[in-house]
C-alpha cells in the first residue's frame, strides 16, 4: 500500500526542485557539457543508460552506455512526448497521477505514446520559458530522475 502522505511529500518536493532547476540560458555547447556530464557520471558509476538532450525538437545530444537497448530509446521519446506536452518533469506527472489515483489513460493519453515514468526533465530558462528537455533511461524511475536532477545543478553552477 502507497503512504498518501509521503506521496503527497515527494509531489511538493519536486515541485520545489523544478523552481531550482530554471536557467539562465540554454546554448548548443550547454547541451554537450549537460550530456557530457551525463555520460562522464553513468561511465563513473557504472550505469547503463542512455541518454538525450533537445532545444526544441532538434536533438543536441545522444548517447547510449553499454547495456542499453533501443527499448531505452523508445522509453525516452515516450517520456519526452510527456515533458513537451506537460512541460512538467515526468517523474512528478506520475507521482501527481499517483497522489489522484489517476493514470494516463485516465487523463486521454495513450500509455504507448507517453509514460509518465522519471528521467525526463525540462530544460528552462528564465524570463522564456521551456526550450527543451534533458532525458536519461535505464535505471529505476526515481534514479533516471535524480540523475537528470543532479547534472542540471551542476550545469546551473557553472561546473
Amino acid at each position: 500500500m502507497v503512504d498518501q502522505d509521503a506521496l503527497v511529500g515527494l509531489v511538493a518536493a519536486l515541485e520545489d526542485e523544478a523552481r531550482g532547476l530554471v536557467l539562465t540560458r540554454f546554448t548548443n555547447d550547454d547541451a554537450w557539457a549537460l550530456g557530457s556530464r551525463l555520460w562522464q557520471t553513468a561511465r563513473e558509476r557504472g550505469l547503463s543508460v542512455a541518454i538525450s538532450v533537445r532545444r526544441g525538437e532538434q536533438l543536441l545530444f545522444h548517447a547510449a552506455r553499454p547495456g542499453t537497448s533501443a527499448d531505452n530509446d523508445a522509453w525516452i521519446a515516450r517520456k519526452e512526448r510527456l515533458v513537451r506536452r506537460t512541460e512538467t518533469a515526468s517523474y512528478l506527472v506520475g507521482r501527481r497521477l499517483a497522489v489522484k489515483g489517476d493514470r494516463l489513460e485516465d487523463r486521454g493519453l495513450d500509455p504507448l505514446l507517453y509514460a509518465a515514468a522519471g528521467g525526463c526533465v525540462p530544460i528552462v530558462v528564465e524570463g522564456v520559458g521551456m526550450v527543451g528537455t534533458v532525458t536519461v533511461s535505464g535505471l529505476a524511475q526515481e534514479d533516471d530522475h535524480a540523475l537528470v536532477v543532479e547534472a542540471l545543478r551542476a550545469l546551473r553552477a557553472g561546473a
